[in-house]
Protein backbone atom coordinates (compact mmCIF):
# COMPACT_ATOMS: atom_id res chain seq x y z
CA UNK A 1 0.00 0.00 0.00
CA UNK A 2 1.01 3.62 -0.15
CA UNK A 3 0.22 7.00 1.37
CA UNK A 4 -3.32 8.23 0.79
CA UNK A 5 -3.62 10.65 -2.10
CA UNK A 6 -5.84 13.58 -1.13
CA UNK A 7 -7.08 16.38 -3.36
CA UNK A 8 -6.73 19.62 -1.35
CA UNK A 9 -9.91 21.16 -2.80
CA UNK A 10 -11.96 18.14 -1.66
CA UNK A 11 -11.11 18.35 2.07
CA UNK A 12 -14.33 19.26 3.90
CA UNK A 13 -14.90 19.44 7.65
CA UNK A 14 -18.03 17.76 9.01
CA UNK A 15 -20.66 19.39 11.19
CA UNK A 16 -18.91 18.03 14.31
CA UNK A 17 -15.48 19.44 13.41
CA UNK A 18 -13.39 20.83 16.25
CA UNK A 19 -11.07 23.44 14.75
CA UNK A 20 -8.22 25.72 15.70
CA UNK A 21 -7.12 28.79 13.79
CA UNK A 22 -3.48 29.73 13.65
CA UNK A 23 -0.49 30.59 11.47
CA UNK A 24 1.42 28.31 9.10
CA UNK A 25 5.15 27.98 9.71
CA UNK A 26 5.88 26.56 6.26
CA UNK A 27 3.99 25.80 3.05
CA UNK A 28 1.08 23.50 3.91
CA UNK A 29 -1.60 22.07 1.63
CA UNK A 30 -5.14 21.23 2.69
CA UNK A 31 -5.37 17.61 3.85
CA UNK A 32 -1.88 17.47 5.37
CA UNK A 33 -1.29 16.38 8.97
CA UNK A 34 0.20 19.17 11.06
CA UNK A 35 1.53 19.86 14.55
CA UNK A 36 1.95 23.14 16.43
CA UNK A 37 5.54 24.12 17.16
CA UNK A 38 6.01 24.92 20.85
CA UNK A 39 8.75 27.42 19.95
CA UNK A 40 7.17 29.41 17.13
CA UNK A 41 3.48 28.63 17.88
CA UNK A 42 3.10 28.01 14.12
CA UNK A 43 1.63 24.95 12.43
CA UNK A 44 4.14 22.68 10.68
CA UNK A 45 3.97 19.36 8.77
CA UNK A 46 3.87 16.33 11.08
CA UNK A 47 6.17 13.37 10.35
CA UNK A 48 6.18 9.94 12.06
CA UNK A 49 9.97 9.55 11.94
CA UNK A 50 11.06 13.15 12.51
CA UNK A 51 14.07 13.86 14.73
CA UNK A 52 11.89 16.58 16.27
CA UNK A 53 9.83 14.81 18.93
CA UNK A 54 6.88 17.23 18.68
CA UNK A 55 6.57 16.64 14.92
CA UNK A 56 5.80 12.95 15.49
CA UNK A 57 2.47 13.80 17.13
CA UNK A 58 -0.03 15.29 14.70
CA UNK A 59 -2.32 17.93 16.15
CA UNK A 60 -4.80 17.89 13.27
CA UNK A 61 -5.39 18.10 9.54
CA UNK A 62 -5.06 21.36 7.58
CA UNK A 63 -8.38 22.51 6.12
CA UNK A 64 -6.80 25.09 3.83
CA UNK A 65 -3.50 25.71 2.14
CA UNK A 66 -1.12 28.35 3.49
CA UNK A 67 2.46 29.54 3.21
CA UNK A 68 4.73 30.58 6.07
CA UNK A 69 3.06 33.40 8.01
CA UNK A 70 -0.40 32.94 6.47
CA UNK A 71 -3.56 31.96 8.40
CA UNK A 72 -4.48 28.28 8.58
CA UNK A 73 -7.44 26.37 10.01
CA UNK A 74 -6.74 22.96 11.52
CA UNK A 75 -9.32 20.18 11.91
CA UNK A 76 -8.51 18.67 15.32
CA UNK A 77 -11.29 16.09 15.62
CA UNK A 78 -14.60 15.02 14.13
CA UNK A 79 -15.64 13.92 10.67
CA UNK A 80 -13.55 14.91 7.68
CA UNK A 81 -14.63 14.24 4.09
CA UNK A 82 -11.70 13.33 1.85
CA UNK A 83 -11.57 12.23 -1.77
CA UNK A 84 -9.21 9.32 -1.07
CA UNK A 85 -10.69 5.85 -1.32
CA UNK A 86 -10.91 4.61 2.25
CA UNK A 87 -12.12 1.27 3.52
CA UNK A 88 -14.79 1.56 6.21
CA UNK A 89 -13.27 0.62 9.56
CA UNK A 90 -9.71 1.13 8.29
CA UNK A 91 -7.31 2.86 10.68
CA UNK A 92 -5.38 5.79 9.19
CA UNK A 93 -1.96 6.78 10.56
CA UNK A 94 0.61 9.54 10.22
CA UNK A 95 3.15 8.69 7.51
CA UNK A 96 6.91 9.16 7.42
CA UNK A 97 6.36 11.48 4.46
CA UNK A 98 5.79 14.89 6.09
CA UNK A 99 2.08 15.68 6.31
CA UNK A 100 0.89 12.47 4.64
CA UNK A 101 -1.47 9.80 5.93
CA UNK A 102 -1.21 6.04 5.44
CA UNK A 103 -2.61 2.66 6.53
CA UNK A 104 -0.90 0.77 9.39
CA UNK A 105 0.84 -1.54 6.90
CA UNK A 106 2.93 1.46 5.79
CA UNK A 107 4.12 2.44 9.26
CA UNK A 108 7.63 1.00 9.29
CA UNK A 109 10.27 0.06 11.83
CA UNK A 110 11.59 3.05 13.75
CA UNK A 111 8.54 5.19 13.03
CA UNK A 112 6.36 6.52 15.84
CA UNK A 113 2.75 5.38 15.78
CA UNK A 114 0.24 8.23 15.52
CA UNK A 115 -3.33 7.13 14.83
CA UNK A 116 -5.18 9.88 12.95
CA UNK A 117 -8.59 8.22 12.92
CA UNK A 118 -10.87 5.54 11.55
CA UNK A 119 -12.66 5.51 8.20
CA UNK A 120 -16.44 5.70 8.65
CA UNK A 121 -17.00 5.12 4.93
CA UNK A 122 -15.10 5.24 1.67
CA UNK A 123 -14.87 9.05 1.91
CA UNK A 124 -15.31 10.05 5.57
CA UNK A 125 -12.53 9.88 8.15
CA UNK A 126 -13.47 10.18 11.83
CA UNK A 127 -10.46 12.09 13.15
CA UNK A 128 -9.55 11.21 16.75
CA UNK A 129 -5.78 11.52 17.10
CA UNK A 130 -4.08 9.06 19.46
CA UNK A 131 -0.33 9.17 20.15
CA UNK A 132 1.09 6.53 22.51
CA UNK A 133 4.68 7.84 21.91
CA UNK A 134 6.05 4.43 20.92
CA UNK A 135 8.12 3.48 17.88
CA UNK A 136 7.66 0.28 15.95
Amino acid sequence: MADLVLTPSAIIAGFNSAQEHGTAGETITAGKAVYKSATTKKWMLADSNSVTAAARQAGGIALNGASDGQPITVHKSGDLTVDAVLTAGQAVYLSDTPGDLCPLADVGAGEYVCLIGLAKSTTVLAVDIQFPNVAL
